[in-house]
C-alpha cells in the first residue's frame, strides 16, 4: 500500500500554509518552488482543499492561500481523506457497512480490518501543528549545522 503523490503534495502544501502562520497568504508557485513539486500538479490538488474548506483563496496583489482553521485543527487522515477519499488498505472496508458479498467467510477480514485501524490510529492522531513543530526542529538543527556539508 502506497500514499499517491496527491495525497503527498497536499499535505506538504497544508504543512507550508501552517508555517505560513495566521494571516498570511502564500501561492502556489511559492510551495512549488520550495518543495520542489509541479506548480501544475499543485494547481489541481488546491480546489479540492478549497471545496471542503480546509482552504481560502484570497484574490488580489497579497493574495494566494491560508488554512481556514488552527493547525492543530488538523489531523493528516483529515487532509489523507479529504483528497483521496477512503484510505482503507482494501476496497470492503471504504464503506461504513461491508458490501462484500464474502465479508462472513473471509478469512483475511480481520487482518485488513486491523490494518486499516493502525493506519487511522496514525494519521488521526497526527495533526498539522505536530508537523510545524517536527519541521521547526529540523529546521533548527539544520541552520545550526549549516557550516558542515551533506544532508543535515
Amino acid at each position: 500500500m502506497k500514499i499517491s503523490a496527491k495525497s503527498r503534495y497536499a499535505l506538504h502544501l497544508m504543512l507550508a500554509l501552517a508555517m505560513e502562520g495566521e494571516g498570511n497568504n502564500l501561492s502556489v508557485k511559492s510551495v512549488a518552488e520550495s518543495h520542489g513539486i509541479s506548480e501544475k500538479y499543485l494547481e489541481q490538488i488546491i480546489p479540492v482543499l478549497v471545496r471542503s474548506g480546509l482552504v481560502r483563496s484570497v484574490r488580489g496583489a497579497k493574495g494566494g492561500y491560508h488554512l481556514t482553521k488552527d493547525p492543530e485543527d488538523y489531523t493528516v487522515g483529515l487532509i489523507l481523506r479529504t483528497v483521496e477519499g477512503s484510505i482503507a488498505p482494501v476496497s470492503c472496508l471504504d464503506d461504513e457497512v461491508n458490501q462484500c458479498a464474502r465479508c462472513r467467510e473471509c478469512v483475511t477480514l480481520d487482518l485488513w480490518q486491523q490494518v486499516d485501524m493502525a493506519i487511522s490510529n496514525v494519521v488521526d492522531h497526527v495533526t498539522l501543528a505536530d508537523l510545524v513543530d517536527k519541521q521547526r526542529r529540523i529546521d533548527a538543527r539544520c541552520a545550526a549545522h549549516s557550516g558542515s556539508k551533506g544532508n543535515c
